[in-house]
């Protein structure tokens, strides 16, 4: 009994000599940061009373203005925290061949529709990127554009069915979802006429019911070599089966009948039929779907919830913006083109500063691929390193955006825009790894808007929550209890 016990106390000092020499790797290069707790690193509270936010905040606010950089640790994983704009846009941009990768966890063996392209790197993620940009260019914009005004009108015929109290969350993920499933699936998904059809249902299973708790999450992401060598994986095998089923049901019936569409599964299908590259097998088509659906409803419907909720708050700046809509409608005699949604410019102010406020992503993430020197610092940047662009705390900088908390476009005037760091608006993130979707994206949220504000009038309810809280249970920024509005008809038919 007395040599076990000794075994297991020389063991457990030995690991705790082990995780003080790991947790002092900052501290040995020089670099400043918040003292790390064993274990945990600087993520205690996360996942129960703090979000990623927090955290963020807490690191951003005792460290900038003193340093362009710190030390910091996502539980066991080292990262370096960057304050600085202009090493920001080094990182991004200037250096980003040292940066290409963002090192997050993906499994293709036991979770194909992980191999995508928001989660692949090296030459995998470069030849998806440069065969899918075309997808998202203005030709094909305009060609989706007229499938958005559909929706646009089944979405004011939901919204007549349900005037009076809403959770505006759920209302905007229903309009997504149908926009999503058609310009890039090509189906009617028909959430809004019925909430709970299938593609509603595992759209939300995926946000609102994560096969992992938020740990999980984090140890997957901080450590993603050794989540895979784990097997683990991030998806519900239902919603594999579920995006696998759907998309092998569309393509046979493409080939079948021989149909052609400008949209995404019909890019995915021609990628490789060149004879330069094998063609994409069928879960590897499924990924690139699978990761725009979810991109193009969640961000897109919480990005609309947001607005919503700022436009009810703030009648006037409401009040403005539908006088906008009305006026440039009327002189388009009442029809939403391609041309008239860039005309509205004082939306794209609203669009632009509800993206500030709340920009979906507390922050960005990149990995070192090879030795850096960190430019007028000693600091050499080790490969593997993860860096953390704190997007969320940069648009609240004061120094920046005065009175952060405040919601008003006119931040966004360009005389405004140009007086303040390029890197100082980073919603969609930068250089060759921005959000490939970004156009599309922005362009249905404006769309929705448009016709929500043309019938509609939007205000606070006894349920609307002030301020938001964010659910400390995701990553993204979402919120606690839904957006919950009161919708008025604006005049009768």
């Amino acid at each position: 009994m007395f040599t076990v016990l000794v075994l297991v106390f020389t063991a457990v000092l030995l690991l705790y000599v082990k995780l003080r020499w790991h947790f002092a790797y900052w501290r040995r290069r020089g670099v400043a940061g918040e003292k790390p707790h064993l274990l945990r690193g600087n993520m205690k509270g996360l996942g129960k009373e703090l979000h990623w936010t927090d955290i963020n905040r807490r690191i951003y606010g005792k460290f900038r203005g003193k340093e362009r950089f710190c030390g910091y640790f996502t539980f066991l994983s080292k990262a370096l925290f960057v304050i600085d704009l202009e090493l920001v846009r080094k990182i991004m941009i200037s250096d980003f061949g040292s940066f290409a990768d963002r090192g997050l966890f993906h499994n293709v063996r036991d979770d194909p529709l992980t191999g995508n392209l928001l989660f692949l790197d090296g030459p995998e993620w470069r030849w998806l990127r440069q065969n899918l940009t075309q997808v998202f260019s203005s030709g094909k914009m305009k060609y989706m554009f007229s499938n958005m005004v559909d929706v646009g009108e089944k979405l004011t015929q939901a919204c007549l069915q349900q005037v009076g109290k809403i959770e505006a969350k759920d209302l905007c993920a229903r309009f997504t979802t149908d926009v999503i499933g058609s310009c890039a699936f090509g189906l009617e998904c028909n959430s809004l006429q019925d909430p709970e059809s299938e593609f509603r249902r595992m759209g939300r299973s995926v946000v609102s019911q994560p096969l992992h708790s938020v740990p999980v999450q984090v140890f997957m992401f901080a450590q993603p070599d050794l989540a895979r060598s784990l097997r683990l994986r991030l998806f519900r095998p239902k919603v594999s089966e579920f995006f696998l089923d759907t998309v092998r049901q569309t393509l046979d019936y493409r080939r079948r009948e021989n149909i052609h569409r400008n949209d995404l599964i019909q890019l995915l299908m021609e990628l490789g039929q060149d004879g330069d590259k094998d063609a994409l097998s069928l879960e590897q088509i499924a990924a690139q779907a699978l990761v725009f659906f979810l991109a193009g409803f969640d961000t897109s419907s919480t990005t609309m919830a947001f607005c919503l909720y700022e436009l009810a708050l703030n009648p006037d700046i409401q009040d403005t913006l539908r006088a906008e809509v009305l006026d440039v409608l009327g002189s388009n005699d009442q029809k939403l083109t391609y041309e008239s949604v860039h005309e509205m410019r004082y939306l794209d102010q609203v669009v632009d500063e509800t993206l500030r406020k709340y920009p979906i992503l507390p922050h960005i993430s990149r990995r070192s691929t090879k030795e850096y020197l960190v430019p007028d610092s000693n600091l050499t940047i080790e490969p593997g390193t993860k860096i953390i662009i704190p997007v969320h705390s940069i648009h609240h900088d004061p120094e920046i955006y005065p009175e952060p908390e405040k919601f008003d476009p006119s931040r966004f005037e360009p005389e405004e825009v140009k007086a303040r760091h390029p890197f100082a608006y980073l919603p969609f993130g930068e250089g060759p790894r921005n959000c490939i979707g970004e156009r599309f994206g922005k362009l249905q949220v404006k769309v929705g808007l448009v016709y929500l504000l043309r019938d509609f009038k939007f205000s606070r309810s006894e349920q609307t929550q002030i301020p938001l809280k964010f659910s400390s249970r995701t990553f993204l920024i979402a919120t606690q209890e839904g957006v919950h509005l009161h919708m008025e008809r604006l005049s009768a038919p």
